[in-house]
């Protein structure tokens, strides 16, 4: 039985190590509920991360924070009353280094509520890399249901007023994208920074 056992845990370890490779590391990993400030053109947004209820996107999310990879991006996407979605290209409307994608974790219990941040995919489920959307308005469209979701894991704690402003940019078809609702003067995010943990 022991031969049997030991041969089952060698036969596993790789895929036990391949799993671990395809998380993402730990950021402030003691801290269940980390908090963000984005500095935009438009004012600055604080968000709440929930890593009790979404693990793996908020440390996706923290990774690209940490690296400064949202630093002088864009949000490139701004549909009223629905969402705006940045975090995956420049001001030349290049896209921006990506890590690999992780886990769709929309059945986590989190709703795509107004005020809410989510992480953007393709229809793929399991595409999420460096975008992410903030809610304008309750979207249950966007929740699990029969099909996956778009996995929620945070919401605003300061800043609804910029993304309420920033929702009233005019916008237009974008070549460069060839998609519509790219805002016509560029929305940018500075700078987004960790804050340090309050107790």
């Amino acid at each position: 039985m022991k031969i049997i056992q030991i041969v089952a845990m060698i036969l596993l370890f790789p895929l036990f190590v391949h799993a671990q490779d395809c998380e993402p590391p730990q950021v402030a990993a003691d801290n269940l509920f980390p908090s963000v400030k984005l500095e935009t053109s438009m004012g600055d947004i604080v968000v709440e991360l929930d890593r009790l209820k979404a693990p793996v996107t908020v440390n996706n999310f923290l990774r690209y924070v940490t690296a400064g990879r949202y630093d002088g991006t864009i949000f490139h996407r701004v549909e009223p009353e629905f969402v705006i979605q940045g975090g995956g290209y420049d001001a030349a409307f290049e896209e921006t280094p990506e890590y690999p994608a992780i886990v769709n974790e929309s059945g986590n219990g989190l709703k795509n509520l107004k005020w809410s941040i989510a992480m953007a995919r393709f229809d793929d489920p399991h595409t999420a890399t460096g975008q992410f959307f903030f809610n304008l308005d309750d979207n249950s469209s966007l929740d699990p249901g029969r099909r996956w979701g778009y996995a929620v894991f945070g919401t605003v704690l300061e800043g609804k007023d910029v993304l309420t402003e920033m929702a009233g940019v005019e916008t237009e078809y974008n070549e460069n994208l060839d998609a519509v609702a790219v805002p016509v003067t560029t929305v940018l995010i500075k700078k987004v920074t960790l804050l340090e943990q309050q107790f």
